[in-house]
């Protein structure tokens, strides 16, 4: 591993060669950081896809990279331990709702034991601040939206959902027992260039230019809070700076505020706050290729929620920002991309 610069703050980022992970350590790097990333390259999806992510992050000299999966602790020390991280963000999972419900055992292997291994690298290292990727889904079948960190989330649908609720309690137990700074962060429905194959926008890209139809789950009666990749990531590299304090030393409490009454750990909600139908998602991807869908109608599927609505104002307390990417500009961006990565 070539040695980054001293100077450098330094950032461990798990993922780095999936579609979350790329865009951070790209802003992380384009603001001077040393990011050493750690990724498994499973192949849940395409690992060409991957590996280009990979291959643009390493022309720049302040990345280096493992390749290594999580449950593989004597990996992920070594990694940390050469790289001595002042940060840790962990955004490595198992992810995709409707996989869980096929080959559920893999979201315990990478989403529990993955996850308490770098739980443990944090704590060894003493990191200044522990951050981890969660998800909206941990909101399970609350009705009450928009969804705030503070309600009760304690109906998980899917084996998925209950892998990253289960990541949110074993970070609080964590933070309390070795006062290590963490901050959980739910994300609700991020779209955007270089995204994830089994992602619903790139599909329905796909399949439109193709000419092959899209199924419309619910009968098109959904709703999401799509979050533009770019504000996701810019949320959380303001985050890394607000490090979770115990109350006793908060020096003014935030209203709303999720921070525990007995660790130094927050959850925080990263989304547009806007609740759009999913038909008029699909409309807006029809409007920017010029093509109408074959639409597929179908019931809901198993593990599904019919909406999902963040309440960001936790994170606009904290950082002074909040997504605001109108999802019809998020689309054409994804397509530009689509089109310039497939014919390239």
């Amino acid at each position: 591993m070539t040695a980054p610069p001293t100077s450098a703050r330094r950032v461990l980022v798990t993922g780095t060669a999936g579609f979350i992970g790329f865009h951070l350590a790209r802003l992380l790097l384009d603001e001077g950081f040393a990011v050493h990333g750690f990724d498994g390259m499973t192949d849940y999806y395409d690992v060409t896809l991957k590996r280009r992510r990979h291959a643009m992050l390493h022309q720049t000299p302040n990345f280096t990279a493992t390749e290594a999966m999580l449950e593989d602790q004597d990996a992920l020390d070594a990694a940390a331990d050469a790289f001595g991280p002042d940060i840790i963000v962990h955004l490595a999972a198992q992810a995709g709702v409707r996989y869980s419900l096929e080959n559920p055992r893999a979201y315990l292997d990478a989403n529990i034991i993955g996850s308490f291994n770098v739980m443990e690298a944090a704590r060894r290292l003493e990191v200044q601040h522990l951050l981890m990727a969660s998800t909206s889904s941990v909101y399970g079948a609350n009705e009450t939206m928009p969804f705030t960190e503070t309600e009760q989330a304690d109906t998980q649908l899917t084996i998925y959902a209950a892998t990253k609720k289960a990541n949110e309690s074993m970070a609080h137990a964590h933070a309390h027992l070795w006062h290590l700074p963490t901050t959980m962060f739910r994300f609700f429905t991020v779209y955007g260039p270089w995204g994830r194959p089994d992602l619903a926008l790139y599909k329905f890209v796909d399949a439109i230019l193709d000419g092959r139809p899209i199924d419309i789950y619910n009968h098109g009666e959904m709703y999401r809070d799509f979050t533009y990749v770019d504000d996701l990531v810019r949320g959380i590299r303001l985050l890394m700076d607000v490090v979770p304090e115990t109350p006793a030393a908060q020096r003014q409490p935030i209203p709303g505020d999720s921070l525990s009454p007995v660790a130094p750990f927050r959850i925080v909600n990263i989304g547009n706050s806007e609740k759009i139908r999913l038909l008029d998602f699909i409309e807006a991807i029809e409007s920017c290729l010029g093509r109408s869908a074959k639409r597929n109608y179908m019931p809901m599927q198993m593990g599904d929620v019919p909406a999902t609505w963040a309440d960001a104002t936790l994170l606009q307390a904290l950082t002074g920002y909040r997504p605001q990417t109108d999802y019809r500009d998020g689309i054409a961006r994804f397509v530009e991309w689509f089109r310039d990565y497939h014919q390239g």
